[in-house]
């Protein structure tokens, strides 16, 4: 059975072998991958077995890559749905519950509340349609946390209870969450 390059992604790790992000996991294709390798713009850190070649030449897939110039990472966060939900630990802010979540506006829009960190929480359907164009205090409902702007380092602590689906096992030294999917 031929396995397609495209199941062969590569771990892209800063120059201090760190990875560039966890959410998302930091992975190129591997085109991408090989180009950057023949550009001189990484080193490659681990290959896979698979191989890919032209007539005159033949390279295994790297499977994890380090980048030789250092990128500074940014101190915060974008302010993105999947964001908010990390930092709330993808749990409603009133009840707890993880399922059907969306954004609660604690000044509501309608009172001239803005989309924006401190003003967002995560809600599941159910209690934001009950709380309304109120604020919490208005219909009596108390969120387990003040919406606040995260950094980087909180999201990555908060998503340690949230490993992707799929980590090759050469990663593994380079991530946080191999003790916690060991069997």
């Amino acid at each position: 059975m031929q396995v397609s390059p495209e199941n062969f992604p590569a771990l892209v790790l800063n120059a201090d072998y760190r990875p560039l992000s966890y959410f998302p996991l930091s992975l190129w294709c591997w085109q991408d991958a090989v180009k950057a390798v023949f550009l001189d713009r990484v080193n490659i850190v681990s290959e896979y077995e698979r191989t890919v070649h032209s007539p005159s030449f033949e390279m295994r897939l790297p499977s994890v890559i380090s980048l030789k110039q250092y990128v500074k990472p940014a101190l915060y966060p974008a302010f993105t749905r999947f964001n908010v939900f990390l930092r709330d630990k993808f749990q409603c802010q009133y009840c707890g519950k993880p399922e059907d979540l969306t954004f609660d506006h604690v000044v509501p829009r309608s009172h001239g509340g803005i989309t924006r960190w401190d003003n967002v929480l995560t809600a599941c359907a159910p209690c934001n349609s009950r709380k309304g164009g109120r604020t919490p205090a208005q219909c009596g409902m108390r969120p387990f946390q003040t919406p606040h702007r995260p950094t980087v380092h909180e999201l990555q602590d908060n998503g340690r209870a949230f490993p992707p689906n799929y980590l090759h096992d050469s990663w593994r030294d380079y991530l946080y969450w191999d003790a916690e999917l060991e069997p």
